[in-house]
């Protein structure tokens, strides 16, 4: 019995690839080779393993690293790098204390309210419509050796706090870009940093900024020196990404888990799948867990692949975005993913409404059933692919709680499908009316979120459409997709007492032309009274009057930028978080280089013309 206990633990660690191993395996084909745009194993080895290890997570090399699992890409940064500290630096350090500003302005999380209308008042906005055609760059902040700007800003009381690609956290002056901190988490965010007040009873309350990270980290940090208070890894899965941006409520912060599983699929030998997407509920002042709500049961061994790999389900239904809370109705609202493999659960592409105190599922509205895919399916033929698989139309934008006009409140959700839902939060969700904006597809319909001024819903179209026969592959540097630079996007405006179509202002064709560019609008809109901000993957932000969705405002952030802090900077695609308006500025992250975007590493703030 010991000598075969022996050999299985020999079997084990024999299975597990070593970082050479990986590194020959993955990684040597280019990087062994003398070739001039590749940098060779020589150079890499006197890189900080840290830095290898965030280019593998959301760097260049992101597009050919995905598929491996976080311990694979671990194995390869330390196999290659040195142990140096890798340290963000400070090259402009502010002189001013953090949040010395106003709180009038303040943007606190992936929408300034409860409701995630991302709608923020003319008081607090500081700009109106008539400023938004005079706005003019005031400064931009070069993330330094990111390709991609995916952080959505949060504003407290003069100061601006972003995540970045490289899991960097910055605090900055909102009106100059000089950097009060730096902090470095364990891996890339991308998710808006929560303020919360620490203690309520405690005499100055300090504030504390809770956030997660792309590898299942979720941290708190004092927000006036960027000190880490806690830090705490709230699922087990390997695979874990924690996207959706947290929310609070009486003193406990509620973090919503979707996962990177879906792309493990394209292994052949990994056993599909068994992520189940939850939502975490952690006191404020230290962390610890007061409840867990799971979106669907325990994952079973459900048969073999026709290699014989193992498969498992059910899984999936993640939840991508930012909760919404009901505090009148003590729910909380979240919008959920597919399924990664059979058997589907009910509780996939839908709205659920959760108990705020207990994490009970109190209703569930499900908008498109039996929807199971994988990244596999990419080739039906991959062993992984489930039958009849997608089509992949998930909910990766926020519910909306909203009051109509006529005094009735509803919640809004708008889906990959292209069709937005409004359903009745007093009849567990009954449906009220439905209305499509856009085809919708795998990366299409309403992808990040939607606006709403209480009057209208704002719905961007993320549609973008492939060139036939290839077309020219060298348009971006990670994303390697070709598309009608004429074809896709648009905004369309619809009433919220019927869903009927106020306006739709059709997509304009990307300007300058670019090989590969699409107009599409994939990330999330924004709104003052008036005025409408949506960006788009050509790089361009525009704003449109909210009567009849002309454009009054056009910024083509695809650019080189002069940096307040010294780092070479340049725009890409906007996509994922949409801008922040506070205080009078307005604040986007350009460079989004997936499915086809284009890559930027900078931070611009807008001001108007004096």
């Amino acid at each position: 019995m010991k000598f075969l206990l022996i050999s299985l633990i020999a079997l084990t660690a024999f299975a597990a690839p070593s970082g050479e191993d990986l590194y020959k395996a993955r990684c040597a084909t280019c990087h062994d080779q003398n070739t001039p745009r590749i940098p060779p194993r020589e150079a890499l080895q006197k890189l900080p393993a840290a830095r290898i290890l965030r280019t593998l997570d959301f760097g260049l090399m992101m597009n050919i690293a995905y598929t491996l699992k976080r311990e694979d890409r671990e194995a390869i940064a330390t196999f290659l790098g040195t142990n140096a500290p890798d340290v963000p630096s400070i090259t402009n350090s502010c002189t001013s204390r953090p949040m010395a500003g106003s709180s009038t302005g303040n943007w606190n999380g992936w929408s300034p309210s409860f409701d995630n209308a991302r709608y923020q008042t003319t008081e607090k906005a500081g700009i109106t419509l008539n400023q938004v055609r005079g706005l003019k760059l005031k400064w931009a902040f070069g993330f330094p050796g990111d390709i991609t700007a995916f952080g959505a800003p949060t504003v407290i009381n003069g100061t601006v706090f972003t995540g970045s690609a490289s899991g960097a956290i910055y605090a900055l002056d909102a009106k100059t870009g000089c950097t009060h901190w730096v902090f470095q988490a364990n891996g890339p965010v991308r998710m808006a940093l929560l303020a919360a007040v620490v203690n309520q009873e405690k005499v100055g309350k300090e504030t504390t900024l809770i956030f997660g990270d792309q590898i299942g980290w979720v941290y708190s940090l004092d927000a006036a020196t960027g000190k880490q208070l806690w830090r705490k890894r709230i699922e087990d899965h390997e695979a874990t990404r924690l996207t959706g941006s947290p929310v609070s409520h009486n003193g406990v912060v509620y973090i919503p888990a979707a996962s990177w599983e879906e792309t493990r699929s394209l292994d052949p030998q990994y056993p599909c799948c068994t992520f189940r997407g939850s939502l975490t509920a952690l006191r404020i002042k230290d962390g610890t867990q007061v409840w867990k709500s799971f979106m669907i049961e325990v994952p079973k061994k459900t048969g073999a692949t026709k290699l014989g790999t193992a498969t498992w389900g059910p899984s999936g239904a993640g939840i991508w975005s930012a909760p919404t809370i009901d505090a009148k109705r003590n729910l909380m609202y979240v919008t959920t993913g597919d399924n990664y493999s059979h058997p589907s659960s009910k509780t996939s592409d839908a709205i659920v409404a959760l108990d705020i105190k207990s994490g009970k599922i109190v209703w569930s509205q499900q908008t498109l059933p039996e929807d199971v895919y994988n990244s596999a399916c990419g080739n039906k033929a991959a062993p992984n692919c489930p039958i009849n698989s997608g089509p992949d139309y998930d909910f990766g934008s926020s519910a909306l709680l909203v009051k109509a006009e006529n005094g009735k409140e509803i919640v809004l959700a708008g889906q990959k499908s292209g069709v937005v839902y409004a359903l009745d939060p007093e009849q567990k969700g009954k449906v009220l009316w439905q209305t499509r904006v856009a085809k919708g597809g795998l990366n299409g319909g309403v992808q990040w979120g939607m606006a709403s001024d209480g009057q209208k819903v704002y719905a961007a179209s993320a549609d973008s459409e492939k060139l036939t026969g290839g077309g020219d592959r060298g348009a971006a540097l990670v994303g390697n997709a070709a598309y009608n630079p004429s074809a896709g996007g648009g905004l369309t405006a619809l009433r919220l007492t019927d869903g009927s179509k106020a306006w739709f202002a059709p997509p304009q064709a990307c300007n300058p032309p670019r090989p590969g560019c699409t107009p599409a609008q994939e990330a999330a809109v924004t709104m003052i009274p008036g005025v409408i901000f949506s960006g788009a993957l050509d790089g361009h932000m525009r704003a449109y009057n909210a009567e009849d969705g002309k454009v009054i405002w056009d910024m083509d952030t695809v650019r080189d930028f002069t940096t307040v802090n010294g780092v070479a900077a340049k725009g890409g695609s906007l996509d994922g978080a949409g801008p922040v308006v506070s205080g009078g500025m307005i604040f986007i992250n350009s460079g989004y280089p997936r499915n086809g975007g284009m890559a930027g590493n900078v931070l611009l703030a807008f001001e108007p013309e004096e």
